[in-house]
């Protein structure tokens, strides 16, 4: 198949059950029969913070399966917090990589999809070849600076108010959205306005916050260390995660383990940077195929 018949494809959109019947929305594009790359959002985004990774992915011969997480999109949103504890959204990615019919699969995770990443990588390593975390450390290195560097908790100050999801929902949403306009500093306002525009529907933004009020499970600081091939993808200008979190990752892979470092692009190097993403995809490509 050759790239512009990839690319003019039509696109396909599925339902996969998730875990406890949440319907999970899944993009699933590029060629039907390439090996698996699924894809994992952060807050506040969507399955549509990868459009600018999908084409280099396709060219590779890759099939893409970018989910819109619980609480997103048309995807199912619990009610309950309870509901969006890590090992729930753990399996939810395993329903997907279930429905799309791979063994394994390259994990591919950027912010909370990250933390979902390492934690799927982690505990399931028989069910991903290789993983790429995207601007999120490993948890544990994530968590470990959190009570130990005094600049990952001024960066990360605002995780307090983002766990009551009222509140933070109306803070974020005053002004027609300005603060949460305002967090996608760096990102064209285009693309702004196609993340913030779905959260502005009557309780759209509950779900997605509803993540970091479930942060305080046990499952998140118990995440084990990850064995398999793994690139984490880091700038120097991210806002939300300071280099001690980045320095700190290392330790808590044991299998292959590199580290990119961009500069100057911001915390959502999807979209400022994706051929960084696309880059990291393809060197794992021979071992994903072993």
């Amino acid at each position: 198949m050759t790239s512009d018949e990839i690319h003019d494809e039509a696109r396909r959109l599925r339902t996969v059950t998730g875990t406890d019947g949440v319907l999970l929305q899944v993009h699933d594009r590029g060629p039907v029969e390439g090996p698996i790359v699924v894809l994992l959002h952060g807050f506040p985004q969507h399955a549509g913070c990868w459009d600018g990774v999908l084409p280099g992915l396709h060219d590779l011969g890759l099939r893409t399966l970018a989910v819109n997480q619980r609480g997103y999109g048309q995807s199912s949103a619990p009610d309950n917090t309870s509901e969006y504890a890590l090992d729930r959204l753990v399996r939810d990615v395993l329903a997907v990589i279930d429905a799309g019919g791979a063994t394994d699969v390259v994990l591919v995770g950027h912010d909370w999809g990250a933390i979902v990443a390492w934690a799927v990588a982690a505990v399931h390593p028989q069910r991903v070849s290789a993983l790429v975390a995207v601007s999120v450390p490993h948890p544990r290195a994530f968590g470990g600076a959190l009570r130990e560097s005094a600049d990952q908790q001024a960066r990360s100050a605002y995780i307090q108010l983002f766990r009551d999801p009222d509140k933070a929902a109306s803070v974020l949403l005053t002004d027609d959205a300005r603060r949460l306009r305002a967090m996608f500093a760096g990102v064209p306002p285009d693309r702004i306005n196609d993340y913030v525009t779905p959260l502005l529907a009557p309780g759209a933004l509950i779900g997605p916050l509803r993540w970091y009020a479930a942060m305080l499970g046990p499952e998140f600081a118990q995440v084990p260390a990850v064995g398999v091939p793994t690139t984490f993808v880091w700038s120097d200008a991210d806002v939300a995660v300071s280099r001690d979190a980045a320095d700190a990752c290392a330790t808590w892979v044991t299998g292959t383990y590199a580290r990119v470092d961009l500069s100057g692009i911001s915390h959502w190097v999807p979209d400022q940077a994706p051929q960084a993403v696309v880059d990291a995809v393809s060197a794992h490509l021979p071992e994903a195929a072993g």
